[in-house]
């Protein structure tokens, strides 16, 4: 491929994942400050998450996405409330990893391949990708990564959650976003650039059997940090 930009550049989710991260921190340092009570590590989660939502409003962030975020912190501590279980907060991180590992999965299987998709929005391209045979076979294969990344988050956080480690839940919460997503993006890279052809344009300009390659105006510079996304792999 000729371009520079990667996986990693187009998609930048460190700071998303970094803040992911802090309600969970926050959550499981009330709870332990406390005397293990839900009410006050609901209080420091729910705290953290307005303040994220904040700083990043301030920041010009989408309010769409910022919303998002916040409400999913409320609704995983008022379910921990609701059920008196400290470990229910990270219930809905369960449930998103395994709906996020059946939709890519499934996306891969009906050839529209998540993460391409994902790209192609990036670049601007909508489904033009699609008509590229290398580049839906690259991305597909490259999905599968993403799909381990929710299995290995389930094989570890489904045995924390049924042993009650709410501790540990949040030691992994940490410690399997960034790292994970970090690692997900460079395999998956790697994996593009192994099955893509030698002499392909890149992700940048999908080429179609019997036609010119197509080269958008965007297309011939490299990924700013407008055009660039963040990805966080799980709901907060």
């Amino acid at each position: 491929m000729t371009q520079p930009e990667s996986l990693p550049q187009l998609l930048n989710g460190r700071r998303a994942a970094v803040d992911a991260t802090l309600p969970a921190v926050g959550f499981v340092a009330g709870w332990l400050a406390a005397g293990q009570s839900i009410w006050a590590g609901a209080g420091v989660a729910v705290v953290c998450a307005i303040a994220i939502s904040v700083w990043r409003l301030r920041r010009g962030e989408k309010p769409r996405a910022v919303l998002i975020g916040l409400l999913g912190v409320c609704v995983a501590a008022l379910i921990a409330l609701r059920t008196g279980r400290a470990e229910d907060f990270f219930l809905i991180q369960l449930l998103s990893n395994a709906a996020s590992a059946l939709a890519w999965a499934v996306s891969i299987v009906i050839r529209w391949p998540l993460l391409g998709l994902i790209v192609g929005a990036v670049l601007g391209q909508r489904a033009r990708w699609r008509r590229d045979p290398a580049l839906l076979r690259s991305y597909g294969l490259a999905s599968w990564v993403w799909v381990l990344q929710y299995v290995v988050r389930l094989a570890v956080f489904l045995p924390l959650y049924a042993a009650g480690q709410v501790v540990a839940l949040g030691v992994a919460r940490v410690a399997l976003t960034w790292p994970l997503v970090a690692a997900c993006l460079a395999v998956s890279w790697w994996v593009i650039r192994r099955t893509l052809p030698a002499d392909h344009p890149g992700l940048r300009h999908p080429r179609t059997p019997g036609r010119p390659t197509e080269v958008t105006p965007d297309a011939r510079n490299d990924a700013t940090p407008d055009q660039r996304t963040e990805v966080v792999p799980d709901g907060q």
